[in-house]
């Protein structure tokens, strides 16, 4: 028993970082990229690097990545789809980029792809936007980065311009642009939208349900915002949801996760007056009603992290900073926080319940063989997960 949970433990642990990307596959968390503090220096991570997070055993490894790999980046936009992690945008030791790139998860081989589309005409280069996944293509919302002078139409109510950060030729802005990938078409496409479009904005939340994609707060200029917009995926039309009850208060670098079929799960970010969150609240699309929600990371606050949908509607929040980063940058995490967002099945009680009391329990130990032998590879992969022994940081 004890032998074959340490064949499966790890002590390595990732590093710290805020600005990375995330995706859940089955009980595995995948994370990418991102920066840290290093003295008073903000260091980009290894952009070989991929570390792999097992929610089961609460064991973590790293793997070496091969191919045709993107620059280390923080603030690219991340998701999952048909066995593939993308990533789109960021911000490099040059500047935001406009590529696109993916890694097939389901292999084992963790190769890099720079995808070339083949029609269309990619967005401009931008970082901290949103995306939604919807008929197997990913569809990008917003973000903060640099266009042409010739390319900004004083008219055009999609992108304001940030007035400290001219450039030459280039201005750099906030967009609220709604850009389509299809991969199987390895095609840019730009969809009419309608309706009153959100404020131009970056470092917003997004999140999905059916055929509707939702953004909440973000930042424009100096302020940070708190409305809901909702994109219909099917007719291209924007509405502003007003509320009915009390909710978060403006904010950026949040996350916004689906967790049922209405419902939208916020954590954390940074507040108007830079605090940084932990707050959770729960938004019932139907209803259109905030409620506050209770949770035992009360004194995690988090901005810039990561979060992930998992197993049994549980939101798994990786990473992110503790501090006000444009100040202090010192407070980066690595850390997985996982939230229930309804009762776990009997199953997975038991399985728990084995796996923290099998260790003080002698006759509950001697009696694990006799358990169907897959029920008892989970147990054991399970009881690492609350194995006394402490982690080293990598």
């Amino acid at each position: 028993m004890d032998s074959a949970c340490k064949r499966h433990c790890s002590e390595l642990v990732a590093r710290e970082r805020s600005g990375h990307t995330a995706v859940v596959e089955e009980n595995l968390l995948y994370v990418w990229g991102g920066y840290m503090s290093v003295s008073n220096d903000e260091i980009l991570l290894p952009n070989n690097e991929l570390w792999v997070y097992d929610l089961q055993q609460g064991v973590w490894n790293v793997f070496h990545m091969t191919g045709d790999a993107p620059p280390s980046m923080s603030g690219t936009c991340g998701c999952f789809l048909n066995g593939h992690m993308y990533i789109f945008g960021g911000c490099d030791d040059d500047g935001q980029t406009n590529q696109i790139y993916c890694v097939d998860l389901t292999d084992g081989k963790y190769m890099w792809k720079r995808i070339m589309h083949e029609t269309g005409s990619a967005p401009s280069p931008r970082d901290k936007l949103s995306c939604w996944i919807y008929k197997g293509r990913i569809i990008y919302f917003g973000g903060y980065g640099h266009k042409l002078q010739t390319d900004v139409d004083s008219r055009n109510r999609n992108f304001i311009i940030d007035e400290v950060a001219w450039a030459g030729s280039d201005l750099w802005g906030w967009n609220s642009e709604v850009h389509m990938f299809d991969p199987m078409r390895v095609s840019w496409s730009e969809p009419q939208t309608y309706g009153q479009a959100p404020a131009p904005r970056a470092a917003h939340a997004g999140a999905s349900t059916g055929s509707r994609g939702y953004i909440f707060g973000g930042r424009v200029r100096e302020t940070r915002i708190n409305d809901i917009h909702c994109l219909d995926l099917e007719s291209w039309t924007w509405s502003e949801i007003i509320p009915v009850s009390t909710g978060p208060v403006g904010r950026s670098w949040h996350t916004l996760t689906t967790v049922s079929d209405s419902t939208l799960f916020l954590f954390g970010g940074l507040s108007a007056d830079c605090k940084p969150m932990s707050d959770g609240w729960l938004f019932d699309v139907k209803t259109k009603k905030w409620r506050e929600m209770e949770h035992p990371y009360k004194d995690k606050p988090r901005l810039w992290h990561t979060a992930c949908p998992g197993r049994d509607s549980d939101v798994v929040v990786f990473g992110g900073s503790c501090d006000y980063i444009l100040l202090v940058d010192t407070g980066h995490c690595n850390d997985a926080l996982v939230f229930q967002m309804q009762p776990h099945p009997l199953f997975r009680i038991c399985e728990d319940y084995i796996a923290k009391t099998v260790r003080s329990h002698k006759m509950l130990r001697s009696q694990l063989s006799y358990l169907p032998p897959e029920l008892l590879t989970a147990v054991q992969r399970r009881m690492c997960f609350y194995r006394p022994s402490k982690k080293q940081k990598y």
